[in-house]
């Protein structure tokens, strides 16, 4: 295929380098964390600490010390930590984002507020979490996986894996997995354990989620940092591009199709304008590495630069295709500014839906299609496809096994055996269609 000069190509990634180096802002030396919205879906927002208050949050926005994220009646959210760690929340909760920093030794430190409502952390234990509810505060410095809710009247710790301590006004609580500690507000935290998990509604979704972390995150030599790496390897796959290397590119690219038409500006007290993508996958390529158009492979991203984190995406300056440039809004601007579509999850799926050229993953919900390389195909031959979407995490090893155990060791009523939807993903019909034809430069960091 006809590609740039890889001298060319080098020379002008240097070029942009050295520029967003020297205009990189104090804050970038600091010891602040920035940690990424991973899933949207429903009734959600976003307190971004500026004085806009509180307003509909997307998928991808950063998460800096000091935000608040609530869900409403029909909302979940789901918070990726560098490690891969995850708070997922449930409908008609809200935390706060009290301390996003780095300790002296570089150890990264994160303490998070339980407002209200219900949340489950599975938490890797490559760095420290402290998570405060009621009067309790929970430390968590190793692997664990739990599910906190707190209210008015009472807080309740259910520990899934791994071994918690809570210190609140009656000393400290060390709980064993398979655990459940209940502290009665009106009587100062006083608590009781008991040997029994009562199942909560959202818990299948919760080990679903986690197993389709599991599942796609794995294996990873392409980055340091877990987070947005399972929806990188889902929604997409590495090629060896001849004089640029390994590039990671969505499916469902087409003609017309660039990396930033579709996302929402956000403004953060102490780093500015923050470009957030609207796709699924739209974390790690974003924040690292940089993107480059080929000529006959389109748009790919180059892993890499891992030491600094930029609120605007790098890419490599083209003349050979359209790009929407990457333009914060005026200053003074506050609250959040979209840009073309932005990614929001409905949590009702309609009964069929069409994966068209140039749709790079939208409206997929994660998990859902098994084996997305063989539907890419699909749309490439034939410019779209239908399927009949299942739901959120459908083809997870999770939700497979529930299913079975559900309609005897068969798949439940409605729903495909995972081979049939490895081999066909659903589709009902396929044809040809002209993809939407689409409409430069780089911006801040930080250092971690």
């Amino acid at each position: 295929m006809p590609t740039p000069s890889p001298s060319k190509a080098t020379t002008v990634l240097l070029a942009i380098t050295v520029c967003m180096l020297v205009a990189s802002p104090a804050f970038a030396e600091s010891q602040a964390r920035i940690v990424r919205l991973s899933d949207v879906q429903g009734s959600v927002q976003i307190d971004k600490n500026n004085g806009a208050g509180f307003e509909s949050a997307f998928v991808n926005l950063p998460i800096t010390q000091g935000t608040q994220v609530r869900t409403g009646d029909r909302g979940r959210a789901e918070v990726e930590f560098e490690d891969g760690s995850s708070l997922r929340l449930t409908p008609n909760t809200t935390v706060e984002f009290s301390k996003l920093a780095l300790s002296d030794s570089g150890k990264r430190v994160s303490e998070v507020h339980l407002v209200q409502g219900m949340a489950y952390v599975n938490w890797l234990g490559k760095d420290d979490l402290a998570l405060n509810f009621s009067q309790e505060k929970l430390a968590i410095d190793r692997s664990a996986h739990l599910r906190v809710d707190t209210s008015n009247q009472v807080a309740n710790l259910a520990v899934f894996k791994g071994n918690v301590d809570v210190d609140g006004p009656n000393g400290k609580l060390s709980l064993e997995k398979k655990k459940n500690a209940s502290f009665e507000v009106a009587e100062n935290d006083k608590s009781t354990v008991t040997n029994k998990i009562q199942e909560a509604p959202l818990d299948s979704w919760d080990k679903e989620a986690s197993s389709y972390h599991d599942e796609y995150a794995k294996n990873n030599s392409n980055s340091p940092y877990g987070y947005g790496l399972a929806d990188l390897n889902y929604y997409g796959a590495y090629t060896s591009v001849p004089g640029y290397g390994m590039m990671w590119q969505p499916y469902f690219t087409g003609v017309g199709w660039d990396p930033f038409m579709d996302g929402a500006w956000g403004f953060y007290p102490g780093y500015g304008y923050m470009f957030a993508s609207a796709y699924p996958w739209g974390w790690l390529p974003y924040r690292y590495g940089t993107w480059a158009f080929v000529p006959g492979f389109g748009w790919g991203w180059q892993p890499g630069m891992w030491n600094t984190f930029v609120t605007v995406p790098r890419y490599i300056p083209t003349s050979a295709t359209h790009v929407t440039a990457l333009t914060p809004p005026s200053a003074g601007t506050v609250r959040t500014v979209s840009v073309g579509r932005v990614g929001v999850a409905s949590p009702v799926m309609p009964p069929t839906a069409r994966v068209s050229a140039g749709s790079a993953g939208m409206g997929i919900p994660r998990g859902s299609i098994d084996n997305m390389n063989h539907l890419n195909h699909q749309v490439v031959k034939s410019g779209f496809a239908e399927v009949r979407p299942a739901p959120q995490f459908a083809a997870t090893p999770a939700a497979r096994s529930s299913a079975a155990a559900r309609s005897g060791g068969y798949p439940a009523a409605g729903s495909s055996a995972p081979a049939s939807r490895g081999a066909s993903p659903g589709t009902s019909s396929m044809g040809h269609s002209a993809p939407a034809s689409h409409g430069s430069g780089g911006g801040g960091t930080v250092h971690h």
